[in-house]
């Protein structure tokens, strides 16, 4: 490690983890030490390296966890002990980040440092509100404005009897406890009563919550919707645009949360799926995948392949640990030409095509009982298959195998077991809060029974939909004492978001 690290002072946008920039991920992922402000996504967070040290200096109003003087500190005692150290603030840095301050401490001390910007929260909520910070036929100007001076401060520096008269749209930031403040000094410096106003919480999260008022009324309109810091201030005509141009609250799985008990690992596309739609994805993992141990038993099938006269895949996992250990073995995907393939559903095929192995067969509904069916008038007795699968899956589909004389060699090559929970999951199983919970598998159920507790499942379910994959996990769900309210007619992620949709337009 070098003598004298780096301090990259990163912008971790306005809150929706889709808006950071590859830049700034990048370094994260790199990071030595990563030095993180609050109000930062759950996503932001899982990008640190698990190595990484990891030091928390939020600051709410009135609540600092660090003093600036010791972030600052803490800034040059690890880029000096070469490290290479990521400030990670909300927003942009050098947008009321105290970025600056930051840089130029480390400049005096001879620290390198780098700026990354992030999206800012000026012109990003407001977006995401509907509301454009400049418009051609309206606003050609826009100031964006403390919302909360400096402390101890003898007089203001911001030009009120300038301001309303010298841009079309102005965004204070960090400004709902001096609202009254803002909207005298406004009022005073000759602002009309009647000028458009917002107040954004929470923006580009699925929280997010606006009222709209006038100067003459805001006050009143925040009180009576219970917009609390967070939140971004809005004054000008654009405002009004919001009636025609909102579209992230009209997104049809806006303000809902969904909980997502599947492997974090192979989450992605639900969790995308649901924040695309507008809702909040709860990750709360039922199950992490592990791959088995010992895996003689693949290797000898891997010696044995020519005797294979079929391999079967029946998820994701499965494809990925079998290929990754062909990988370690240094083995020839050439090895498997004289196989077919089958595939139980379209990811496990998906999956199978990032290898460039193409699926001879998939089944018309991705359950054992069909793939049998579909196999069939494929396979004759006395042919072996090869079915690299997880242990304590269900023994349909190798029994029914066997009852058509077929030699299945089913080798375990991976096993679910229940995770650890964090604290914010805890919370939100305790408190129940959530709109939807989701299985995907039968495997899901049974942890999560774990994990909340046989006794709590009743009241678990009263509070909160069921969705379910399809009817194998539907009936684990129901003998586990859930009120399954969703079934998926297709059996797979997309499928259960469209029943869930379905559901939310009854």
């Amino acid at each position: 490690m070098a003598s004298t690290g780096k301090v990259y002072l990163i912008g971790a946008g306005p809150g929706d983890p889709g808006l950071f920039t590859l830049k700034g991920k990048k370094i994260l992922e790199q990071a030595d030490v990563v030095v993180y402000d609050r109000l930062l996504g759950e996503e932001l967070l899982a990008w640190f390296r698990p190595e990484a040290e990891k030091i928390y200096v939020g600051k709410a109003s009135g609540d600092h966890a660090v003093p600036q003087d010791g972030i600052n500190a803490i800034l040059y005692e690890k880029a000096s002990q070469g490290c290479k150290v990521a400030r990670l603030k909300g927003g942009d840095p050098f947008v009321f980040g105290r970025g600056g301050e930051e840089a130029l401490y480390l400049q005096e001390r001879g620290i390198a440092f780098e700026i990354v910007p992030g999206v800012t929260s000026s012109i990003a909520v407001p977006a995401y509100a509907g509301i454009p910070v400049s418009h051609r036929d309206i606003s050609s100007s826009f100031a964006v404005i403390t919302g909360h001076e400096k402390p101890g401060k003898s007089e203001s520096s911001i030009k009120w009897e300038h301001l309303g008269h010298a841009v079309d749209t102005m965004v204070f930031l960090m400004g709902v406890e001096n609202l009254p403040y803002i909207r005298q000094q406004l009022l005073a410096n000759g602002q009309d009563p009647q000028t458009p106003v917002a107040l954004i919480k929470s923006g580009t999260l699925p929280e997010q919550r606006t009222a709209v008022g006038t100067l003459e009324n805001i006050e009143s309109r925040v009180a009576e919707a219970g917009i609390t810091s967070p939140a971004v201030i809005v004054v000008g005509r654009t405002v009004a645009l919001r009636e025609r141009l909102q579209w992230f609250e009209k997104a049809p799985l806006f303000g809902r949360k969904i909980i997502v008990t599947r492997a974090r690992s192979q989450a992605s596309q639900l969790v995308e799926s649901i924040r695309e739609l507008g809702g909040e994805a709860v990750e709360i993992p039922a199950i992490e995948i592990e791959p088995s141990r010992d895996m003689s038993g693949l290797y000898q099938a891997f010696n044995n392949i020519s005797a294979y006269s079929w391999l079967l895949f029946t998820s994701v996992n499965g494809v990925q640990i079998f290929f990754d250990e062909m990988k370690s073995r240094e083995l020839d995907l050439r090895m498997l030409a004289g196989l077919k393939i089958a595939a139980i559903g379209p990811a496990t095929a998906a999956a199978l095509k990032t290898f460039g192995m193409i699926p001879d067969f998939i089944p018309a509904e991705y359950v054992a009982e069909s793939i049998i069916e579909g196999l069939r008038p494929l396979l004759r007795p006395g042919e072996r298959v090869l079915l690299p699968r997880a242990a304590a899956a269900r023994e349909v589909l190798p029994q029914r195998l066997g009852e058509l004389g077929i030699l299945v060699d089913e080798i375990h090559i991976y096993r679910s077991r229940k995770p650890e929970m964090d604290e914010k999951a805890i919370q939100i199983l305790d408190s129940a809060q959530a709109d939807y919970l989701t299985f995907t598998s039968s495997s899901t159920v049974d942890n999560f029974v774990k994990i909340i507790g046989p006794e709590r499942v009743p009241d678990f379910a009263g509070k909160v939909k069921t969705a379910c994959i399809g009817p194998i996990t539907a009936e684990r769900a129901r003998q586990a004492g859930f009120n399954v309210n969703i079934v998926a007619s297709e059996y797979t992620i997309p499928g259960l978001l469209a029943a869930i949709l379905e559901d939310l337009n009854c």
